[in-house]
């Protein structure tokens, strides 16, 4: 039997109305409860607040900054791009513990030029034990699966067949940090332990185009390091990356425009996606690395805010001139 709409009890249009608004408050604690968890990881918890920082692995050494190198072969034009900053030696010295944090982004063969070349992979971890390294660690934390990525890449192959460790996140490698002066990485998990008992950084990324930001460079390439649902960041992209310049002081990096990706950034997928403008950069400014390479994608600097923030942040220069670059060809 049906029951009496006029009973005491609830009446269908009650009942409906409660059960509608039970559903949405369910939903919304089901939500909210998710993003917490996966923003901030396993291994952190609401209230965690974090004091740690990466330490400043900057060099101040004498001589020049910047190098320029242009030429077909990636490896030879590194091999000169950083005797003309005064030899590997300038900047890797014997004891050294290095990390080289490549972009091993997606699960893609290295011809399509969205992750860092296998080639430059093994020649930098070479270059470093000649200098007298004990240690050379290649890391990143990819966006796809990290086995297949470094897998599917290259660039295991290349960093273990050179005497390099390669070292796959896991969330115990994890830490919340907080980046002074920053609005958004605040208690954040990042790719932390991998810099513990590190002395040199070194930055290896690819130049290419990417749809939000409008380019992925040297200091895009530190997002990498970020755990969580990281991708909440798109929505400020600009201010992320720069806040990624602030967090990161590598000793160097390196921008591999050997072939870039000018669009459908940052898979890319197509060989039309790709351009041979035959060029490798060596600084040890990261903002000017990415303004030069800017000026090969075609892109202005008011086309990438994050490059002029990471300057009005005292990360570095947009006027590369500025720097004298060393200018060569092979």
């Amino acid at each position: 039997m049906n029951p009496d709409p006029n009973s005491n009890g609830l009446n269908r249009r009650q009942f409906l109305d409660r059960l509608a608004k039970a559903g949405i408050s369910i939903t919304a604690a089901c939500a909210a409860g998710f993003w917490f968890h996966d923003a901030k990881g396993p291994t952190l918890s609401k209230n965690d607040q974090s004091n740690l920082i990466l330490p400043d692995f900057s060099i101040d050494a004498p001589g020049q900054k910047m190098s320029i190198v242009r030429g077909e072969d990636r490896v030879a034009t590194l091999r000169m791009a950083l005797k003309s900053l005064g030899g590997v030696e300038t900047f890797i010295k014997k004891g050294d513990r290095v990390l080289l944090k490549v972009n091993a982004a997606f699960a893609s063969p290295a011809m399509l030029s969205a992750t860092t070349h296998p080639a430059i992979i093994t020649e930098m971890t070479q270059l470093c034990f000649r200098a007298g390294a004990v240690s050379v660690v290649v890391t990143d934390n990819p966006i796809n699966d990290p086995t297949s990525c470094f897998t599917l890449t290259g660039i295991a192959d290349a960093a273990r067949s050179a005497g390099a460790r390669v070292l796959l996140p896991r969330d115990d490698l994890f830490s919340p940090m907080t980046v002074k002066d920053a609005k958004l990485i605040r208690n954040w998990p990042v790719l932390y332990k991998p810099f513990t008992d590190i002395s040199k950084v070194i930055g290896m990324a690819p130049l290419k185009d990417h749809h939000r930001s409008g380019a992925s460079m040297t200091m895009k390439n530190w997002y990498g390091l970020l755990g969580g649902r990281r991708n909440i960041f798109h929505q400020d992209i600009h201010s992320i990356i720069m806040e990624l310049a602030m967090m990161v002081k590598p000793s160097f990096v390196i921008l591999d425009a050997t072939t870039s990706m000018m669009t459908n950034g940052p898979t890319g997928g197509s060989l039309s996606d790709l351009k041979n403008t035959n060029t490798m950069i060596v600084s040890t400014d990261q903002v000017a690395a990415d303004a030069f390479g800017a000026s090969l994608l075609g892109r202005s600097l008011d086309e990438l805010p994050f490059i002029g923030k990471a300057e009005a942040a005292g990360i570095g220069t947009a006027d590369y001139h500025k720097l004298n670059p060393v200018m060569a060809s092979i």
